[in-house]
């Protein structure tokens, strides 16, 4: 059972950055693809980034190409980063992480059978 704990959430403004970070805890999280999600108040939790249990595969949504960077921690197998560039108000949401034991990357939140409870960012204008 791998547990997921998200932080470096906050305000910021637009065009501004922040670092998110995904720690797991439980399993063999390094042998696992990790996922973000994020989900703004009414809306469906949609599709951010995901990387391979390696690192060698990635996967963006489109709206985050160029702007967003997923990454396996080198010195720690078990966290994952999200840096975020350039940041749009539209983008506050919150932001949750999963982990799917297969180590694939994928971009259906279905396929992820663990979550955190997610990071708050508030981008404003």
């Amino acid at each position: 059972q791998v547990q997921l704990v998200e932080s470096g959430g906050g305000l910021v403004q637009a065009g501004g950055s922040l670092r998110l970070s995904c720690a797991a805890s439980g399993g063999t999280f390094s042998r696992y693809a990790t996922g973000w999600f994020r989900q703004a108040p009414g809306k469906e939790r949609e599709f951010v980034a995901a990387i391979s249990w390696s690192g060698a595969s990635t996967e963006y949504a489109d709206s985050v190409k160029g702007r967003f960077t997923i990454s396996r921690d080198n010195a720690d197998e078990k966290t994952v980063h999200l840096q975020m560039n350039s940041l749009k108000p539209e983008e506050s949401a919150v932001y949750h992480c999963a982990a799917d034991q297969s180590g694939t990357v994928k971009a259906g939140k279905a396929e992820y059978a663990y979550w955190g409870q997610g990071t708050q960012v508030t981008v404003s204008s």
